[in-house]
């Protein structure tokens, strides 16, 4: 218990920091300079009001000095890194695997916030998450397809590193294959490549069957999410930009927390 309330309130530190990346990474603005600032008047945010969740909810959702409305990404991510957070810990205990698997969520709730808002997926969480995946492959078993069908036994770490690095290059491939093909056809942009390179770092995470079951849940989802917010806003359909990144953020999100860390903790 203690264990996950630690974890929380370390999740909404992580989960501040995101909202920080969120709203400067797709401007090419430092993440370490200037301080927090409001994102409506430009002026700097005193630490008492920038406390995370608690600040939100004291100033009612507005800039102390501007009252600009504070939009309410900032206390969801919080919230929802804290709350992953907590889970990932409460579940597996202070180990490898929750590590990996906070990380992870913290991954994906700063790529759907960054996409929905701004339609920028950043290198800086997919390929560097990707590169994080791989390394944690070494640390944390990661079983599948690819690394049952080596031609030897090695030790098992190099079986979840085969499966990470498999994971991620076979599923970017598939999906920037997609988007060729369209963009042959149709002779317009139909996947940019952040969603390329956000299926490679869900990839290098989840392994080659967890990977393909994401990226056809986040299309079902994608097309039905799509259909749905066109006719309710009278959008035209073949100008509609759908930001594919954040439903495969919630579609790995869902899948990954359920089969690594809430099964295993159903299970004790």
């Amino acid at each position: 218990m203690l264990e996950g309330l630690v974890a929380f309130f370390a999740g909404l530190l992580i989960g501040s920091f995101l909202n920080v990346c969120v709203f400067r990474m797709p401007r090419d603005l430092s993440v370490v300079r200037p301080r927090s600032f409001c994102p409506l008047c430009e002026k700097g945010i005193a630490w008492y009001d920038n406390i995370p969740l608690a600040s939100y909810f004291l100033l009612q959702g507005k800039c102390r000095k501007c009252r600009g409305r504070i939009p309410a990404r900032y206390p969801l991510v919080e919230l929802s890194t804290g709350v992953a957070f907590a889970v990932c810990v409460t579940a597996l205990g202070v180990s490898q695997p929750a590590l990996k698997y906070a990380l992870f969520s913290a991954i994906l709730i700063a790529l759907i916030a960054t996409d929905l808002e701004e339609r920028i997926l950043p290198d800086e969480f997919t390929l560097g998450g990707a590169l994080v995946g791989l390394v944690l492959a070494w640390f944390v078993r990661l079983d599948g397809i690819f690394s049952s069908m080596l031609p030897f036994t090695p030790e098992w770490h190099w079986h979840s590193l085969v499966e990470s690095a498999a994971g991620a290059a076979v599923l970017s491939g598939l999906i920037w294959s997609v988007g060729w093909l369209y963009y042959k056809f149709r002779h317009r942009e139909g996947l940019g490549l952040g969603d390329v390179k956000m299926i490679a770092m869900i990839g290098a995470f989840l392994g080659m069957q967890e990977s393909l079951l994401t990226l056809i849940t986040a299309s079902f989802l994608g097309a039905v999410g799509g259909v749905i917010y066109v006719f309710a806003t009278k959008k035209d359909m073949s100008t509609y930009e759908l930001p594919f990144g954040s439903f495969l953020g919630l579609a790995a999100l869902g899948i990954g927390m359920w089969l690594h860390v809430i099964k295993v903790w159903l299970a004790k």
